[in-house]
């Protein structure tokens, strides 16, 4: 019989390309639960903490990861072939080992330091989830806040955690000087759905009520609708729209889904596992979306795609931002505040 393990997105422990050996475990084989029952965490010693984002369809100079792996499990997360650079697998490892950068802080203390560095905003979060469980025992995110903070220096969050909502002590003060947004990702409002994509992120109401915390308390607020996946969120956009306006986002994203490298057999298996009744039907509607792949690299394509599929949601949106967010928006954050000396004085104090 099959033994499912609560709060976990992956099947198993799909091949690592870059190794020559193979072993996979399955999550339904006899001893794998207890193996993989309890998050382990390695903390790793980065040179640097912030990362230049070269892609031009990114609208962020730089972004930053305290973390690598994500304890959120999301079945179609496009980070998880990163865990194949340290040696681990996209599937299982990329939930249940977790890397951990401790002196992300001082590195980030380091990089305002620079001389001659030009503020621009920087992304927390460009690949894997700050606010991830591990986080709530950590504090790594909210020491890089009080950094930014001290430093004046804008950035942008990016979460599926309420946990955000833990740090409004630093961020009412950054928003007060205009030096922080928050986007919460609710690719849906459907709870059963939710607890099965992205088993170990904030419940939908939980996200829904940090929205609003988050918007009445003055901090500018974004939600990513994101992934789309036809056939299982896409016919709840205008409804996700709709509440999440009137929880008080300023604005809203959204991505197509798309299945890179060793992202496919991962979310492949989720479907067989969750719904294997309409498994088929929802990797056609995506390989439509893509010229006949179930990813596109494509920097030019990726965010467009292409087909009646996409254009369908890229329609549906357009209808939802006239509709619910004609009269919203987001201003851009202040890098003008910005003072390399200024996290050294404020600590003489």
């Amino acid at each position: 019989m099959k033994k499912e393990i609560k709060g976990q997105g992956a099947v198993q422990n799909i091949h690592n390309h870059f190794l020559k050996h193979r072993y996979e475990k399955s999550i339904y084989d006899d001893d794998f639960e207890e193996v993989t029952a309890k998050t382990e965490i390695l903390e790793v010693f980065p040179k640097s903490i912030v990362n230049p984002v070269k892609s031009p369809d990114l609208h962020m100079a730089y972004s930053m990861n305290p973390y690598q792996g994500c304890e959120h499990g999301c079945a179609y997360c496009f980070a998880r072939p990163t865990h194949e650079y340290w040696g681990y697998s996209a599937g299982v490892d990329f939930e249940r080992k977790i890397l951990v950068k401790k002196n992300a802080p001082e590195l980030l203390e380091q990089f305002f330091k620079k001389r001659g560095y030009k503020p621009e905003p920087i992304l927390m979060s460009g690949n894997t989830d700050c606010y991830q469980p591990i986080e709530r025992k950590l504090q790594i995110t909210r020491r890089m806040l009080q950094v930014c903070l001290d430093y004046r220096h804008p950035v942008d969050i990016l979460t599926k955690n309420a946990l955000v909502t833990r740090d409004l002590d630093i961020l009412k003060p950054m928003a007060e000087k205009n030096l922080v947004s928050v986007s919460l990702s609710i690719p849906t409002i459907n709870e059963t759905l939710r607890r099965q994509l992205e088993p170990r992120t904030s419940s939908v109401n939980t996200k829904l009520q940090a929205l609003e915390t988050l918007s009445r308390a003055g901090i500018p607020t974004n939600v990513m609708v994101a992934p789309i996946i036809p056939g299982l969120n896409s016919m709840e956009i205008l409804n996700i729209l709709k509440v999440i306006s009137e929880k008080g986002a300023h604005s809203f994203g959204y991505t197509l889904v798309r299945l890179n490298d060793t992202v496919e057999p991962v979310f492949v298996d989720w479907l067989e596992e969750h719904y294997p009744d309409r498994k088929e039907k929802v990797l056609h509607h995506i390989a439509s979306m893509h010229g006949g792949k179930l990813g596109e690299k494509s920097v030019a394509k990726r965010r467009k795609g292409e087909g009646n599929i996409a254009e369908m949601i890229h329609t549906t949106f357009r209808v939802g931002r006239q509709k619910y967010f004609a009269d919203k928006g987001m201003m851009p954050l202040n890098c003008d505040l910005f003072d390399g000396t200024k996290g050294e004085q404020l600590r003489l104090f």
